[in-house]
């Protein structure tokens, strides 16, 4: 692959017409957590996050978390506190889990080496695993306490993808991950359905190389704390943590046949580091994006997501990331020249961001390591001031909704009302009417009002008025009492609006109409009786 210099600064300045221009917000869905380091699910509505100190808890369907760990491995998991990079780092469940029961951990042992292990869920409840039912699959030896790598996922091929890091200490020292006989600093990729604990993916790019370990996908990797697979193209996205003055995201294309070097200790970002025995920049496979530490300002960056999810369209198809300690987020997305376009769109000072998650719908969360809590990521949209305004200069009246938005749904009393979405709308009964009106970027606002469109004293004419049986089941029965002659017209409308009854009567005295409604459909109706200028409305239900 070329590789192409870049320069990218944050404050640079792209055109992004072509791509929707967005901010977030952070809305708190879970506390009380110890140090959290992932969160994914398992093919349900569950969110399952692990903490560093050994322990998975799982925050349920109705938003509270589950008082009893999911699993608890504490006694096998190395000390980790602070901003150790040591402890229970990554969890991924088998893409068959429902039939399996089968999930993989990474973690940090109590000697310091990493474990990749699988384990089982009981049986008889879903929400409590079996400890005893470790089988490991892989230990890696880890010559210093940090960049351990941990993250773990299985990719659209079904196979286990497993990020390592260098090894530790600071650049590289044994230069672990240009080492192709070492499994350190690299992307690995097993099968896990095969062999005894596993098996090599017969289309691994270095199977037939003698001098690089079988197990190899990538190369050139320092430590690949947080990557993800775009759910719906399947491409590779790894946040690389760098040194002392880039951070890096790669970004490998879901057709690619594996093999990429990504540069490190050779390069970090797009940057010379200790090119000593290293080959020319163009045999090497650049990032998409690097962003600098501007002094202390940033640090070490955590990998994201490609949203996927369908709250909010705005967000569709960008690669979201932020950095551990500024709390900044931005995200990337290629435009049709093949170019990476970059936006801030996000800053939490003080948010040590550890990762991020996403949920079967696709919606995206993140994990704040100190305070122990985890965020829903929110589209943040303006105060556009919707506002409704009643117009009843003729019956029946309407309420009207500010024309800024694309989409609108209205309720009575917390019904809705099939078939009402324009900005305007008939009032047909007293009550509360709400609206809901949207944008196509997913951001909602809401606005009330209650009606009092009319009542008896409205007919000024009429001294009685009996409606029953309501509910009814075929006929509805009117009794009216007049003071003096009064042509009244009667009206039977679905809550559209539509006219689905019609009848003039002339009334003075007492007079009795019996409306025949047996061919309509259960549900609810508005009676109108109007007498000229004014209206009295009331709702009806048909059994």
């Amino acid at each position: 692959m070329i590789y192409k210099k870049m320069l990218f600064l944050f404050a640079m300045l792209i055109s992004m017409q072509s791509y929707a221009q967005f901010e977030i917000e952070l809305e708190q869905v879970a506390s009380g957590l110890n140090s959290p380091v992932e969160i994914t699910h398992a093919g349900d509505q569950r969110l399952f996050i692990v903490e560093r100190r050994g322990m998975i808890r799982i925050l349920g369907e109705d938003g509270s978390l589950l008082p009893d760990d999911f699993i608890n491995i504490n006694d096998r998991v190395a000390n980790a506190f602070g901003q150790s990079e040591q402890g229970l780092l990554g969890l991924a469940f088998h893409p068959n889990y429902t039939e399996n029961g089968y999930f993989y951990l990474h973690y940090t042992a109590n000697n310091d080496d990493g474990i990749v292990a699988r384990y089982s869920v009981d049986p008889n409840n879903p929400n409590i695993a079996d400890p005893e039912s470790e089988v490991i699959l892989m230990t890696l030896e880890q010559p210093y306490s940090n960049h351990n790598g941990g993250c773990l996922k299985f990719g659209p091929d079904g196979y286990l993808y497993i990020g390592t890091g260098d090894g530790g200490s600071a650049n590289d020292p044994g230069n672990r991950s240009q080492n192709p006989m070492n499994e350190l600093g690299k992307m690995l990729r097993i099968d896990i359905d095969n062999g005894d604990p596993y098996a090599i993916p017969t289309d691994n790019p270095f199977v037939n190389d003698d001098e690089t370990l079988d197990e190899i996908w990538a190369i050139g990797l320092r430590n690949p704390w947080k990557y993800s697979f775009d759910r719906e193209t399947g491409d590779l996205w790894i946040a690389d943590v760098g040194q002392n003055v880039w951070e890096e995201i790669n970004m490998q294309p879901a057709n690619s046949t594996g093999g990429e070097n990504y540069g490190w200790r050779c390069y970090e970002g797009f940057n010379d580091f200790n090119t000593n025995g290293c080959e020319g920049a163009e045999n090497y496979t650049p990032p998409v994006v690097e962003y600098n530490h501007q002094g202390f300002t940033h640090c070490s960056v955590t990998g994201g997501f490609v949203y996927r999810g369908t709250q909010y369209p705005a967000m569709q198809g960008h690669y979201i990331y932020a950095d551990y300690c500024s709390g900044r987020f931005w995200s990337t997305i290629q435009d049709a020249n093949g170019d990476w376009q970059v936006q801030e769109v996000g800053s939490f000072p003080g948010y040590d961001i550890s990762s991020f998650g996403q949920d079967i719908n696709g919606e995206l969360y993140v994990a704040r390591l100190g305070q122990g809590r985890i965020y829903k990521i929110n589209l943040s949209c303006p105060n556009l001031g919707l506002e409704l305004s009643f117009n009843n200069t003729s019956p029946p009246g309407t309420l009207s909704a500010t024309e800024d938005f694309d989409n609108y749904e209205w309720f009575l009393d917390g019904d809705l009302i099939e078939g009402a979405n324009t900005n305007t709308i008939d009032v047909l009964l007293d009550g509360d009417y709400q609206v809901i009106a949207s944008n196509n970027d997913g951001c909602e606002y809401s606005a009330e009002q209650f009606v009092s469109l009319t009542n008896i004293q409205n007919l000024p004419f009429v001294k009685e008025l009996q409606i029953s049986p309501n509910p009814f089941e075929s006929q509805l029965a009117i009794q009216i009492s007049t003071s003096q002659s009064v042509d009244m017209n009667i009206e039977v409308l679905d809550l559209t609006g539509k006219k689905v009854y019609d009848q003039n009567i002339n009334i003075f005295g007492t007079k009795k109409a019996t409306l025949a409604l047996e061919n309509l459909t259960s549900g609810a109706y508005i009676l109108r009786l109007n007498s000229g200028e004014t209206a009295y409305s009331t709702k009806i239900i048909k059994k």
